[in-house]
């Protein structure tokens, strides 16, 4: 094995290839056609305990319907058609925005993320009377993907979508996790929490999953919209509270909850739900893959993969100060591995706001990194988002190298202060350290990559 090189411009190149690397294993379309195939009038679904065999039925004797929701829910969709082709009676999915592809048999849809807007809600109502109307001979193929939760919507009877997006933004500026947001969205809508699931029965569902969740929690993903919820109003309500959001949210969402408190609105689905006894679920693609993905592409560049996990969770700048200590015991110690070394870990952290800046969770991280790294010689990274899209910005991520901070210096920015106002997105641009790759039509969640180069 040849050592890597430690220079500043040879740790950019490899950490975004590494990078890219990730999200080229998160592509949807290629994960849906490695977990189905036909055999003579079968439609075969591998990646659960034993490959299933799903009759397709004849023209005339029964539909195939495909809905989906998520920023790869496009991909996934047109590669059904390229496996069904004609077979598929009729189809809805929804995206968000930018995300689309070219669909013959299937309506695509757009809409906002991550607030949900009223082109989510008459996307999320066609995909509800489509699959409503479903009968015992149909055969319902569902395609859900990151950024589902906003772009799939039917707001609960006395939710507004005015409510929901107000609820959205308290939620996703307090540093809740995104299962505590789905828990709350669950609650609150008319498709999500086994909802759609319940509404297609007695159809037959094979509910096909890009995970962007720690864990790949059919539940959480894109609020399982197909999938038993074994969460409560009364857990909707401790997290408003924990957070300190009850008297914030607005009227409407707190009179459903009570309502639901009381039994007077029904709870969601629970495990063991008879109507969800039809739906079969595949996890199509997900962070542990990319993150195997990663570690292939760092060994063909000289570095000794280190996966620590694809379940990182918690506020983006301590998890940065923990990812750094891994990369700098490496280099002192080198325990548990000596350079050179790739540490790689997945998952999804959150940002609690202090500031009025700019900037997502992985930029945030990707700043927060830089500062721990500062004067590292030949220690670098990289934060990411595999969807392309970091919070409301037009970048993934963000790069961490060992002059980031000193060239933020020389052209007069300041990295603490940035930090401290959430401002990481003008920070990273006016030094060049932000990845933008554009939408990327997946996502499973983040990825970050430290690299230990050899010492020169």
């Amino acid at each position: 094995m040849v050592a890597p090189a430690g220079g500043a411009r040879r740790l950019r190149q490899h950490l975004l290839e590494i990078f890219q690397a990730a999200v080229a294993a998160a592509e949807p379309a290629r994960a849906v056609r490695q977990h189905l195939s036909l055999d003579g009038d079968a439609l075969v679904v591998h990646g659960i305990r034993d490959s299933s065999r799903v009759p397709l039925l004849a023209p005339g004797r029964g539909r195939i319907l495909v809905v989906g929701a998520g920023k790869g829910s496009a991909p996934m969709a047109r590669a059904l058609e390229e496996l069904l082709g004609e077979r598929i009676t009729a189809g809805v999915v929804c995206v968000k925005d930018g995300h689309g592809c070219s669909l013959d048999r299937v309506q695509l849809r757009e809409a906002s993320h991550p607030v949900p807007d009223q082109r989510g809600v008459a996307a999320g109502t066609e995909i509800l009377e489509l699959v409503a109307g479903a009968g015992p001979g149909d055969l319902v193929l569902a395609v859900l993907s990151g950024g589902g939760s906003a772009l799939l919507e039917v707001p609960a009877p006395g939710v507004s979508l005015a409510d929901l997006q107000q609820l959205t933004d308290l939620l996703l500026s307090c540093g809740a996790s995104i299962d505590q947001i789905n828990t709350l969205r669950k609650h609150l809508s008319r498709v999500k929490g086994g909802r759609l699931g319940v509404a297609a029965h007695p159809a037959r569902v094979v509910n096909l999953v890009l995970s962007d969740v720690v864990g790949d929690r059919l539940d959480v993903i894109a609020s399982g919209p197909f999938s038993a919820d074994p969460g409560t109003f009364r857990d909707a309500r401790e997290i408003l509270e924990r957070y300190g959001l009850w008297s914030r949210v607005p009227g409407a969402v707190r009179e459903v909850l009570e309502q639901g408190l009381t039994g007077a609105v029904p709870e969601t689905p629970k495990p063991g739900a008879p109507e969800l006894a039809g739906v079969t679920h595949v996890v199509v693609g997900s962070n542990r893959i990319s993150l195997d993905a990663a570690a292939d592409a760092a060994r063909e560049r000289g570095y000794q993969p280190l996966v620590l996990s694809s379940q990182v969770q918690g506020e983006a700048r301590e998890v940065a100060r923990v990812l750094a200590a891994v990369a700098k015991e490496c280099r002192c110690t080198e325990t548990p591995l000596g350079p050179p070394v790739a540490v790689l870990a997945g998952g999804e952290t959150t940002v609690t706001l202090r500031g009025g800046g700019r900037g997502g969770r992985n930029q945030e991280l990707a700043l927060a990194l830089a500062l721990e790294l500062e004067g590292w010689e030949g220690v670098a990274g990289l934060s990411g988002g595999t969807d392309g899209s970091d919070g409301p910005t037009d970048a993934a991520g963000g790069l961490a190298l060992p002059d980031s901070v000193a060239r933020g210096d020389a052209a007069g920015h300041d990295a603490y202060a940035s930090l401290a106002q959430n401002d990481s997105y003008h920070y990273l641009d006016a030094v060049g350290d932000l990845i933008r790759t554009g939408p990327t039509r997946t996502n499973v969640m983040d990825i970050q990559v430290l690299l230990v180069a050899a010492a020169p």
